[in-house]
């Protein structure tokens, strides 16, 4: 029996704990400095437990007494200062059983089901949002809230056992899992026992009938860049998309856009994703580009969807069939929000959709300060997820994860920038719009504050940097 306590977050938020009354007029810049120093030393520490653990075979008994032990701080430093103690909110180890004092006293139970004994690169993800879940639960300090983590072995049948067993331990939310055929298992069984499921899977056919998705799926971003352009004054459009199940997806999204704001499609071409099989494509948009401007309503903006699995060879084809850039702008999609976009020269100056990316870079710091390893880009769906049910925590059972709560108007701010469930599954994001750079991007249309909120006036992005620039 290995430790089954994040010893990292605990300490973490035992610290919190004993030191914030204390500390409460001193300034917040050196208290995060503090905490900055003492998050990395926890890591440090913890990291020495594992390797100790694997050196010298921690045991079962020395687990149970660390566990013990921090319980034990937590349950004397926890409290409101009433004198009235509260419990931690983390999970007692295998074997504890449910007369666990933690599991006893929290009142409100929120299950995490992950794949954390797959194979491979999955494993590792798993890892990612169990870290990310727990650092959300530590940093949002709800001590009313027990989350508990069940396997479910990267199967469907895994993922039904963990349902069944999340229900039978009283879950009243199931964040997770991660593969569609998972949610689907565990959907059918959260179903039954009117439980609420939040899942990772960007199959939108798993959504829907109490299944949340909270992850980004193709094509939801599309109307954002669309209506940008457009208010930037682009209004004849063409565009390239990869002609896959992906791109079928991207397309009807780009077209319904188009429909609902007013923009023209002058042109459209699917290409395979081999780079021979890129260029007749390439070459029959330039063709049309050409043949509009000659007739006096040229295109105005390309859409090339995509990612760095298609982007480096697609974009080295747009000089090479003398497509201007500086005539035509370039509209990407989410897929673009990648590192080292900015090497692929002809897409400099493009936008793209994408959520503000101070929040990531904050999320990641935080993460890799108390665990030592930045985390996997999926992890920040797990911190959201688990900071929605603890928003939602203090409301009374029965309404506090119900359609109407966890759809509400206003939606919920999270790592990527503002976001609301729908009834019909899936999410809707408040993003931002970020133009390609040679070292990052950089934000040129802010995410919105509320939804219904505009994101900025209708100006046009030029004439508004001329004016930046007078000023």
């Amino acid at each position: 029996m290995g430790l089954t306590i994040n010893i990292t977050a605990i300490a973490n938020w035992a610290r919190r704990l004993m030191g914030l009354k204390d500390e409460g007029q001193r300034s917040v810049a050196r208290m995060q400095r503090s905490v900055a120093r003492l998050q990395r030393s926890v890591a440090r520490g913890h990291r020495s437990i594992r390797r100790a653990h694997r050196s010298e075979g921690l045991g079962g008994v020395a687990a149970l007494l660390l566990a013990g032990l921090f319980a034990g701080l937590l349950g004397a430093c926890a409290g409101d200062g009433s004198g009235a103690g509260t419990t931690a909110a983390i999970a007692p180890p295998p074997g504890a059983g449910s007369q666990s004092p933690l599991a006893k006293s929290a009142s409100v139970k929120v299950a995490l089901l992950l794949p954390l004994s797959a194979k491979g690169r999955t494993a590792k993800v798993a890892k990612g949002l169990k870290q990310a879940a727990e650092l959300a639960l530590f940093e949002f300090d709800r001590p009313n809230v027990l989350l508990f983590t069940k396997d479910t072995k990267g199967t469907p049948e895994g993922a039904r056992a963990a349902a069944e067993a999340a229900v039978q331990s009283g879950a009243e939310l199931i964040i997770g899992p991660l593969f569609a055929s998972s949610v689907r298992a565990t959907g059918a069984v959260a179903r039954g026992a009117g439980v609420p499921v939040i899942a990772f899977s960007t199959d939108r056919s798993v959504a829907g009938n109490g299944v949340y998705l909270l992850s980004f799926l193709a094509g939801d971003e599309v109307p954002r860049i669309v209506d940008f352009a457009i208010r930037q004054g682009r209004r004849r459009f063409a565009a390239l998309i990869p002609q896959t199940p992906y791109g079928d997806v991207v397309e009807r999204a780009f077209r319904n856009a188009l429909g609902r704001k007013g923009g023209e499609l002058v042109a459209l071409a699917r290409y395979p994703l081999d780079a021979n099989g890129m260029m007749p494509p390439t070459k029959s948009v330039k063709e049309a580009i050409k043949s509009a401007e000659q007739s006096g309503r040229p295109v105005e903006a390309l859409f090339l969807p995509g990612g760095p699995e298609t982007l480096p060879t697609l974009s080295t084809l747009l000089p090479y069939y003398e497509i201007d850039t500086s005539k035509v702008q370039l509209l990407g999609n989410s897929g673009w929000d990648y590192a080292n976009i900015g090497q692929e020269e002809p897409l400099l100056g493009g936008w793209f959709p994408a959520p503000d990316p101070k929040g990531w870079r904050a999320f990641t710091r935080r993460y890799t300060q108390t665990f030592g390893a930045p985390p996997p880009r999926i992890a920040s769906l797990a911190y959201d997820a688990v900071s929605l049910a603890l928003t939602l925590s203090r409301q009374p059972r029965g309404m506090r994860y119900s359609v109407a709560n966890l759809t509400r108007a206003s939606g919920f701010a999270g790592v990527d920038g503002l976001f609301r469930l729908r009834p019909d599954g899936t999410t809707e994001r408040g993003l931002a719009v970020l133009e390609v750079q040679k070292y990052g991007a950089r934000v040129l249309d802010p995410a919105p504050s509320a939804f219904g909120a505009p994101t900025r006036p209708a100006q046009p992005y030029f004439s508004s940097l001329i004016g930046s620039a007078l000023n």
